[in-house]
This record gives C-alpha cells, structure tokens and sequence, in this order.
C-alpha cells in the first residue's frame, strides 16, 4: 500500500499498516519483555504490557493514529473514549506532541487510572457507566470543538498499533531461537488488540478471553453479526473490557478467524492476578489478567509456542489487595 492509502481514514487496517506502526513505535518506545511462566509443566509467554510508560498496550495504538495527524487536525486536539488504559495513552500522545486531549471517561472508572489521565494533562469529561451512551457524549464534544475521534478500538490506525505487540513477540521469539507465537490467547474488550494480531501473525491461532457478562465479543462471533451485551450493568472487576459491543471494523478482522473463546469469571481472574504477582512480581490489572485466567482455569488449550497478553496493570490498590486475596 502507498504512504497515502495508509493514511486514509476510511481505509481497512492491513499487515501493511501493522509494519508500518512498528518503525514508527520502535523509535519511541522499548520493547515490553517476554516472559516464560512455567505452569503445568508448560511454558506460557507472557507479554508484560503493564510496563509500557502508561502500563498498558494502549500506548501503541494511540501513538501511531496521533503521530500521523496533520498539524491542523493537531491544532484542532483529540478526543478519546475509555475507561483508562486507552485515556491514558491518548493524553501520553497528545503531551508529547504539544495537542489538547479531552477524555471521556466513566464515573466508576479506578480512581488510579482517572489520575493518571489528568496528571498526563488531559481534560476529562465524565459520564454515567450504566446509564448514558460515552460515543454519544464523545461525538457531541467532536462536534463542539473540532477535534478529531480517537476511538479506543474502531479505528485502523489503533488497530494496527495494537498489533505492535505481534511483531514485537516474533522478534523476540526468534531472538530465543524459538518459532513463535503458534497460538496467541488475548484479553478482549472491543477486539483493537485481537484484530491487531491477527494482522501482525497472520499463521498464528488466535483466542480470545472476556469477562463473565461482558462476553459480546464470542457471541457475535457465534451469531455472525454483532451483537451487544445484554446487561450494560452486570458488574465485573475488569472495567478495561467492558465494552457494550464490537464494531464493524473489528468485526470484519475477527469474523471467522479467532480460534477459540472463553468467558472468565472474577475467581478466574483473581487466580490469574495472583500467580503473576507470585511467580512474575508484577502487578496485572482484571482486564489485563483475563488471557492468563482462561488458560489457568482450563477454558483455553494451548497449542504450541504460546502468548499471553497481560495487557495492563492500571488498578486501585484496594481493589488489587481484594482480587489477589480471593475475595473478587
């Protein structure tokens, strides 16, 4: 693809884009570490996203799609939707490139990652998690102030940014002399970081693991259309991947392609956070804890040299102390 059709808003997000992301990131950011963690006797690789500079892989995504504005539409700022991981990597962006960024974020949002965000220098709008629509208050801001959307998952440049983490793994993996990743497990929110990897490790099989109620993802696949989550209230400690539904964009990358599915539960999650405190010494996030949970708790099979994406590790002490204790 040209320079030009990789920066067309309309366009799909493609291999093409995922590479060229990768040279614009690996300027700007370290590679996060791989990490064996042996269970059962079998090696999982841990991606340990929670040590990007914003502890998240949402950093990747929100780089790429705000590095290649134009300076009018810098001029004009950003506006993000997120309950913090992408809200944060939006505000990184944004500072680092001297631009606005106005975030919507939930009112129940961890209170660390609300921090975060303005302590980053963005402005944050808050809004109702159940109860108003947050693209509908993004959109009306957009409207107001002309800035441009960067949505947390439907957009082609975040995808491919996503899929960083992909490319990254590979050469890591050959490093080690190993042929990897054969099956990739992924937590799963809106599908940003799994459409993303399937672009970058097109041979890979590709899981995905979403929390208990908050699983639209698996049952859009299983229905062939998107479908939303049916109770926009049931609680789950993983507030990254409370999504109400995909989007098309994702939709058509996932759409016959992941290879299996798995719901997790808090006591799932709380197992997984917990054994990565004991056995990596880092700290995870619910939402970045759910991959590892659906492969712990059995709902996932590893096949072959597998990854596991920790994907953050944004969260309020009160509530880590609560999930590694059990009492999810």
């Amino acid at each position: 693809m040209t320079e030009q059709e990789l920066r067309d808003p309309n366009r799909k997000p493609s291999r093409a884009g995922v590479l060229r992301a990768m040279a614009k990131i690996a300027g700007i950011l370290p590679p996060t570490p791989l990490l064996p963690l042996e269970v059962d006797g079998r090696t999982l690789w841990c991606k340990a996203e929670m040590l990007q500079p914003i502890g998240a892989f949402k950093i990747r995504g929100a780089w790429h799609r705000i590095s290649d504005m134009t300076a009018d539409e810098r001029a004009r700022g950003v506006v993000g939707v997120s309950s913090g991981n992408h809200a944060q990597g939006v505000a990184w962006a944004a500072k680092r490139l001297g631009m606005k960024a106005i975030i919507v974020m939930p009112a129940n949002a961890p209170k660390a990652k609300l921090d975060a965000t303005r302590a980053l220098g963005a402005e944050v709008v808050l809004y109702q998690r159940p109860g108003e629509d947050r693209d509908a208050v993004a959109a009306a801001l957009v409207e107001k102030t002309g800035a441009t959307l960067v949505h947390a998952f439907a957009n082609p440049w975040v995808i491919e940014g996503q899929g960083t983490l992909g490319i990254e793994a590979v050469e890591q993996f050959r490093a080690r002399g190993i042929d990897g990743p054969q099956h990739i497990v992924a937590c799963c929110g809106g599908g940003g970081l799994t459409a993303g990897l399937m672009l970058a490790c097109p041979d890979a099989k590709v899981s995905i693991a979403e929390p208990e109620g908050w699983d639209d993802v698996i049952h859009s696949l299983q229905a062939g259309k998107i479908v939303s989550v049916t109770d926009p209230a049931f609680p789950t400690p993983c507030d990254a991947l409370q999504t109400p539904s995909t989007f098309p964009i994702n939709f058509d990358v996932l759409n016959g392609r992941v290879h299996s599915g798995a719901v997790v539960t808090p006591a799932d999650v709380s197992a997984a956070m917990r054994l990565v405190f004991e056995r990596l010494h880092l700290v995870v996030e619910p939402g970045g804890a759910a991959a590892l949970a659906a492969v712990l708790s059995g709902k996932i099979v590893t096949e072959g040299t597998t990854m596991v994406t920790l994907s953050g590790g944004n969260v309020d002490w009160d509530s880590y102390q609560r999930m590694i204790g059990g009492a999810a």
